[in-house]
């Protein structure tokens, strides 16, 4: 008898123990995820979603130029620093994880793009679409992620630029340097590789290569 019950004891065991791991797997990661769609810029629409672990991902679609009609679009799979990772977090909970309207309803106001912030974890999830938000935390973290897809799009036409057009190269790494003195750029170290495959490159004019650099620098990473 104490026999059968050992047994009987050690299945209920395993069988709460397999179903807590099973639950711990099904449970979704907090994540922060921020679209805009906007058909008079360049990208015309983009998505960047931020889960609590991180590993990010980012992408956007648009066309080539205005009077084009080819359209272009990149994806890219990124790591966000802690810091920035927790600003964004906290500035979610501050506006009340997005569960209600967040949109300022002003009107007069010109149209800066349909922006939507949402978030989800297992316990809350919350989805609000603006144009213009009057609270505070959205205002911030809007800003905050409109710095990090500037930043990845500058990464996205380096890479471009770096492999047909050389010569632009300047002008594009002139005007990161200009808005990251402005801070409008976040989480360059996210387009490191290309910024290093520049500074490595001995095709690449000097002048050129050193803005590249400062702007690691700049980012703490070299």
């Amino acid at each position: 008898m104490f026999r059968l019950f050992q047994i009987a004891c050690l299945i209920v065991f395993s069988s709460i123990f397999f179903s807590t791991i099973a639950d711990s797997q099904t449970q979704p990661t907090p994540a922060v995820t921020f679209t805009v769609d906007f058909p008079s810029s360049q990208p015309e629409h983009y998505s960047i979603r931020i889960p609590s672990d991180g590993q990010a991902h980012y992408e956007s679609s648009g066309r080539l130029s205005a009077d084009s009609d080819d359209t272009d679009s990149f994806d890219l799979d990124f790591t966000v620093a802690p810091q920035t990772r927790q600003k964004i977090f906290d500035l979610s909970a501050k506006a009340g994880y997005f569960q209600k309207d967040v949109d300022s309803h002003h009107k007069n106001l010109a149209f800066t793009g349909k922006k939507t912030l949402a978030y989800k974890d297992a316990q809350r999830a919350g989805e609000s679409t603006y144009n213009y938000s009057s609270i505070q935390a959205v205002q911030e973290l809007t800003s905050l992620l409109q710095s990090l897809s500037a930043t990845l799009e500058f990464g996205h036409r380096l890479q471009y630029d770096h492999r047909y057009q050389k010569l632009a190269l300047d002008e594009e790494l002139k005007h990161m340097e200009d808005m990251a003195r402005s801070n409008q750029l976040a989480e360059v170290a996210a387009i490191q590789p290309i910024l290093e495959r520049i500074i490595a490159d001995p095709s690449v004019i000097n002048v050129t290569r050193a803005r590249a650099k400062r702007l690691l620098e700049w980012a703490g990473v070299h």
